[in-house]
């Protein structure tokens, strides 16, 4: 699958299914770039990878996706709704950004604009790896770019239907652990909160799908990611390669022992 052919599905709000990577371990993140996820999410805002990272990551799900056959495309999780971290994560080979901290439509045109080149937006020309598979045309290349806000705060959830009919932003991407927080819960996953918690995921889902938007969503496993994507999210991201790897270690050695 090609930037253009994601984004086109981002769009048409197809049904995908990624996965969340946090570790700097670019062969780990090959390995699963190949097995078939639509894409593969490299967090650089809570995630253990510098630029450099990120960069080797993008690198490794290129290669991944090439052995696999398949069409899996890097995104980043950038680590702020500014021009830098989103023009370097795109340069670098990103499909996509997922922008972190989003209250209102005017931190979407913020960035869309830091993602877009002129006269759309203010993103510097400077392509490096984007150009090999987007070409030099700074409107083909803004044709292919994928903007997701994230809704996680509280304003963010007051004001997303004003975030979904934003120009520009393609999707959004509800974080549930901010958003729990952000209606009360004392922890991520406090059962105290769960009925407002699924109020407000519900909410969203049905305001992007109003507004013609993607709808995503962070989940911690594929049975959570199914049940989403029943409720109306357009694409859900498994997570995490960190927690995954620690969950099978105890699993096996739970096993061991008994």
């Amino acid at each position: 699958m090609s930037a253009n052919d994601f984004a086109k599905r981002i769009r048409g709000r197809e049904q995908l299914i990624g996965y969340w990577v946090v570790m700097d371990a670019p062969v780990a993140t090959e390995r699963i770039a190949r097995l078939g996820y639509d894409y593969v999410v490299l967090d650089g805002q809570h995630g253990l990878l510098g630029y450099q990272g990120l960069l080797n990551g993008l690198l490794a799900v290129d290669a991944g996706a090439a052995l696999g056959g398949g069409g899996t495309v890097g995104i980043v999780r950038v680590e702020a709704n500014h021009p830098t971290p989103i023009g370097r994560a795109l340069d670098a080979g990103a499909t996509g950004v997922i922008v972190p901290l989003v209250d209102n439509s005017e931190d979407v045109t913020r960035a869309v604009q830091a993602a877009k080149y002129p006269p759309t937006g203010v993103r510097s020309f400077g392509p490096m790896r984007a150009s090999l598979r987007i070409g030099p045309v700074p409107a083909d290349a803004d044709a292919a770019t994928v903007v997701l806000a994230m809704i996680e705060t509280p304003l963010g959830l007051k004001n997303v239907a004003e975030i979904c009919a934003t120009p520009g932003l393609d999707g959004i991407y509800v974080g549930p652990s901010d958003l729990g927080l952000s209606v009360g819960a004392r922890f991520p996953g406090d059962p105290e909160v769960e009925g407002p918690f699924e109020e407000a995921v519900a909410l969203i889902a049905r305001t992007a799908q109003e507004a013609g938007v993607a709808a995503g969503i962070h989940t911690q496993d594929g049975q959570s990611a199914r049940r989403r994507l029943s409720q109306g999210y357009t694409f859900a991201t498994v997570a995490s390669d960190l927690s995954h790897l620690e969950a099978s270690a105890a699993a096996h050695l739970d096993t061991a022992r008994s």
